[in-house]
């Protein structure tokens, strides 16, 4: 058979991506997104969630959280929990299961209470204990601790510190050990994306866990970040691998770039570099497992109520279309750059070329050749097909350039949960920190197949590579 003539009907979900499945062949266990129970009323919304080609693992924003989960004393309330929890389970999605123990969102009787050293260490352990116990083989990994560290690396003077000391961290991580000794226990903070005190704080609390002989298996870093302001790919990979040389697995688990809004061509532009970079950070280092947005679409994100006058930190935009930032993250997992050389990233050799030259855009699949995939009808692994390489015109504003930047930004959860200067997280269903903004624009295909602008589409180099990707894959088949 002709295979231009039937690779047509292929070139639609190739323009779709695949974030997970990209994020799966480049060697990550998954590609994910926070969301909340708000959100799931939203068919349009959980329809875009529930595709697994995009995400293969979900987290609850807020219905994890110790105000949700045991609003008084020894009285759980699991059901907000519990929904996202199914969601997960009947998507055949990962669950990164968040929080157990963080200084913001705690119900009254726990933040104001009258507490001893010995009666807020068992409040503690029976929150773990009853919290990890109800969601057990359920979780791939819980944040077990979350935020503990001040911008200067001191502990942060919350209700736990205070009356416990730091010693409350090792209590967490073993409660919840001794509760569900298969899940994945990490640590997880907000502007620890590159080197700082905060950074070397966290060090030292993963090294004084495993000098303890505590269970802790890894390092969240949730890397919310500021358009322009994001550290550059070397700076997160060289952060990264600080973490891992520790024995502890890391993972992107927050991550989102705010911009001030309006935004304007150029920011969409570089909120597009700052994801490519920070998605590729992770796929280049050996025991990153994987990246989780927070949340994929700006509709939800807890980005403009935290910091006003900043928003356009997702994926998505309000209307579910694939911004230019998706096309920066696709480019960061399938190591696609503007130098023309193949790269290795991680254990895999990405052999994906953008090369630039002059007016033009060239796209390079080598022999479309994806080892371990068998065409029907034949026994050979991997199959070369026509067509794989493109040259298009560039078109106005597809010329993206990698910019460093030192700052990191971040601010922690899909509600807002944590201060932060410098750099913005928080890791609530509204994140908490306090970071300035980008601006971010919208990317010519949507979930549901508007298209704003089709010379955009045409001209963009990564929109090119998903067709052709897409595309080859799809010759795979027509043999």
């Amino acid at each position: 058979m002709h295979f231009s003539s039937l690779v047509i009907p292929f070139l639609l979900p190739a323009a779709y991506a695949q974030l997970h499945t990209l994020a799966k062949a480049a060697g990550l266990k998954y590609f994910g997104t926070a969301t909340d129970n708000n959100e799931l009323t939203d068919t349009a919304l959980v329809a875009a969630l529930s595709n697994t080609s995009e995400f293969g693992q979900i987290t609850p924003g807020n219905s994890q959280k110790w105000d949700s989960i045991e609003p008084s004393p020894n009285t759980f309330a699991f059901t907000n929990g519990d929904v996202v929890t199914a969601l997960a389970k009947k998507n055949a999605q990962m669950l990164r299961c968040h929080t157990l123990v963080w200084f913001q969102q705690l119900p009254a009787w726990v933040q104001n209470g009258t507490w001893t050293k010995e009666t807020l260490t068992a409040a503690l352990q029976n929150h773990v204990t009853k919290t990890v116990t109800h969601y057990k083989g359920q979780c791939y990994s819980w944040d077990v601790v979350n935020e503990a560290l001040e911008q200067d690396g001191t502990f942060r003077k919350s209700v736990f510190f205070t009356t416990i000391g730091e010693d409350y961290i090792r209590i967490a991580f073993e409660a919840a050990a001794a509760a569900d000794p298969d899940t994945k226990l990490y640590y997880n903070d907000f502007s620890i994306e590159n080197p700082s005190p905060k950074t070397t704080a966290a060090l030292n609390i993963v090294k004084s866990l495993k000098a303890s002989g505590t269970k802790i298996d890894g390092l969240g870093l949730q890397s919310h970040f500021i358009v322009g302001s994001t550290p550059s790919k070397e700076v997160q990979i060289a952060n990264l691998k600080s973490f891992t040389a520790l024995g502890v697995e890391v993972a992107i688990t927050e991550l989102d770039i705010r911009m001030t809004l309006p935004s304007t061509a150029a920011l969409n532009s570089q909120q597009s570099v700052d994801y490519q970079n920070s998605v590729a950070a992770c796929v280049e280092v050996e025991n990153c497992v994987g990246v989780t947005v927070w949340d994929f679409d700006d509709k939800y994100s807890w980005v403009p109520s935290t910091f006003p006058g900043t928003g356009s930190a997702c994926l998505f935009n309000e209307n579910l279309v694939r911004k230019e930032a998706y096309f920066g993250a696709v480019a960061g997992i399938t190591g696609a750059s503007g130098t023309g050389t193949n790269s290795t990233v991680g254990n895999k050799k990405s052999s994906t070329e953008i090369s630039q030259s002059g007016n033009t855009t060239t796209l390079n699949v080598p022999g479309c050749s994806f080892p371990g995939s068998t065409a029907p009808g034949s026994n050979k692994p991997g199959s070369s097909r026509p067509g794989c390489n493109i040259s298009r015109p560039n078109g106005a504003g597809s010329n993206n350039t990698g910019s460093t930047a030192t700052g990191s930004t971040a601010t922690p959860s899909k509600a807002p949960n944590s201060n932060a200067s410098g750099s913005n997280s928080s890791s609530s269903n509204a994140p908490s920190s306090n970071q300035p903004a980008s601006n971010t624009t919208n990317s010519p295909i949507s979930s549901q197949l508007p298209v704003s602008s089709s010379s955009a589409i045409l001209d963009n180099p990564l929109f090119i590579l998903l067709t052709v990707f897409s595309a080859s894959m799809s010759a795979l088949y027509l043999v």
